[in-house]
């Protein structure tokens, strides 16, 4: 495992708590490779869901030993008809008991998901397999989002060749986002940023710095920096900022002078989902950046989607997040 800061810091706060983390996605072999190393190493309690004998069948063809493996074929779990029921009474009259059965035993997400709202789990981990869409849909739907937050946001954490940590949001989910959606994502993103160990300094980006262009796009950054501002005005942010005045000291004298957050900014909050998307991979692929995630915030307990080329790797890392963000929504 990386020995980035938040990454042990992580690790350090689960140690001991036995948290258990759902994989809805058991027939995939960087799943069970990933949950097999943490029931080895106990950092967590890995549940794996699935068909056992399919299972079984993969683990022997990618010479994987499964050991006491807690597995869970959601077919012949003793708590279905308990899921059933606070599958029915969470959607509140939008789904019948047929309706639970039915997706309880299709799709392995919602089954996860109905295992962390049983409170049988303190999280999940999926999309190693499946789409965002396929991850993020149940935990919509049965968890819900912390009261105060519109939408559920994905960071990328950005862990730099000399242990540089910066956080970029919104990288996974909001294709667009208006200034009070923006503005809830800045603050979110600097609660969640805090969590793991950094003082968050939010720089709300754009092609502008204080005006130096004018745009519809540029009204938007500004209007989502005073709605920040209104919702959290202890949380040091500033915009709208291009990247370099956000990142760099000497830049930031020449175009936001007055600024405490220009130059110093470690929290970047992009205004589109493409803006998120191109600017992680690319300090990922030229500027040799880890990217840990994309870590899913505003859910009342975590839920977080993979990305589907990641690797076994991955799987573990974000599992171990997700079991820190459990503590911090215990809390």
């Amino acid at each position: 495992m990386s020995n980035s800061t938040i990454l042990q810091m992580a690790t350090d706060s689960i140690k001991g708590k036995d948290l258990k983390i759902v994989f809805p996605e058991g027939k995939d072999p960087r799943i069970l490779e990933a949950a097999i190393r943490h029931k080895e190493d106990g950092l967590l309690t890995p549940i794996v869901l699935g068909d056992k004998g399919l299972i079984q069948k993969i683990a022997d063809e990618n010479n994987l030993k499964l050991g006491d493996l807690q597995i869970i074929d959601p077919n012949y779990d003793e708590n279905f008809n308990l899921l059933v029921e606070k599958f029915v009474e969470a959607r509140k009259g939008k789904a019948t008991k047929m309706d639970a059965e039915y997706l309880l035993k299709k799709d392995n997400n919602y089954y996860g998901v109905m295992l962390v709202k049983a409170g049988l789990a303190d999280g999940m981990v999926s999309g190693a397999i499946g789409t965002t869409g396929d991850t993020i849909r149940p935990a919509l739907q049965i968890i819900k989002t912390v009261p105060g937050i519109s939408r559920v946001s994905g960071i990328m954490i950005m862990i730099g060749p000399n242990g540089e940590q910066y956080v970029f949001a919104d990288t996974a989910i909001n294709i667009t986002l208006e200034s009070q959606e923006m503005a809830e994502v800045a603050i979110e993103t600097a609660y969640t940023a805090k969590s793991f160990g950094i003082e968050p300094k939010v720089a709300l980006l754009s092609f502008s710095t204080k005006g130096s262009a004018r745009h519809d796009l540029v009204d938007k950054v500004s209007k989502a920096t005073k709605k920040a501002h209104e919702i959290d005005p202890n949380v040091p942010l500033d915009g709208e900022l291009q990247f370099d005045a956000a990142l760099d000291p000497i830049t930031a004298k020449n175009k936001a002078p007055k600024s405490e957050v220009a130059g110093h900014a470690n929290v970047f909050i992009f205004p589109d989902l493409q803006a998120g998307n191109i600017g992680y991979k690319i300090a990922q692929r030229l500027g040799g950046y880890k990217a840990l995630g994309p870590i899913l915030q505003g859910l009342k307990s975590p839920v977080n989607d993979l990305s589907r080329g990641c690797s076994a790797e991955d799987v573990y890392e974000i599992a171990i997040i997700t079991a820190s963000q459990a503590i911090n929504t215990a809390n």
